[in-house]
């Protein structure tokens, strides 16, 4: 959700070249959110014999995550403009107060053991991998997060403007809390 401060940066400084930095910054940001969140997961996992424990915390935590999210709708206003210096920092901060690489908690502590669908053999295959693939995880993640971001922001810069995004502007917030207690409850379902 980054990509409007990517288009504002550039809009400011009348520069394509600050756009692409802007998504720079935020794509670090965000690499470095989900990999915090995944290395602890990521090194919990190797301990086998609290498998069961550790899957009953994350549920609850992805749950408690949703629920918080739900409780405290409103986003600080220091956050409307950032200078691009701290875009790194903002993501960092904002996909962890969002709860970037939550998602991948469930799948990468084996949650989805169905054998037959290849998503689900790859889900295998995060979890009973070592500790690089946390790192793993959070570049392939990150790269199709900024991709994204980066062709949203390129559309809004070049063709689109500012007068499309707040016409056609949505909260996303309510979706997103909702899917991270639904993801939580199917792996609290599935971990006992």
């Amino acid at each position: 959700m980054g990509w409007p401060l990517a288009v504002s940066n550039g809009l400011l400084e009348q520069s394509q070249r600050a756009l692409v930095r802007a998504l720079g910054y935020l794509a670090l940001g965000h690499a470095l959110a989900v990999f915090a969140v995944t290395l602890p997961f990521g090194m919990l996992a190797a301990l086998l014999a609290w498998q069961a424990q550790i899957q009953l915390g994350a549920s609850v935590l992805v749950i408690g995550f949703g629920v918080a999210l739900l409780i405290w709708r409103r986003h600080p206003r220091a956050l409307a403009r950032i200078a691009p210096s701290r875009l790194a920092f903002w993501s960092f901060a904002v996909a962890i107060a969002h709860g970037a690489g939550l998602m991948l908690v469930p799948i990468y502590l084996g949650l989805c053991r169905v054998e037959t669908d290849p998503g689900h053999r790859a889900a295998t295959a995060l979890a009973s991998a070592n500790l690089g693939m946390a790192l793993v995880v959070a570049v392939a993640h990150t790269i199709a997060m900024i991709a994204a971001g980066g062709c949203m922001a390129w559309l809004v810069y070049r063709y689109l403007g500012l007068k499309f995004v707040s016409r056609s502007w949505f909260n996303l917030d309510k979706v997103w809390a909702a899917s991270l207690i639904l993801v939580g409850g199917l792996a609290l379902v599935f971990a006992t």
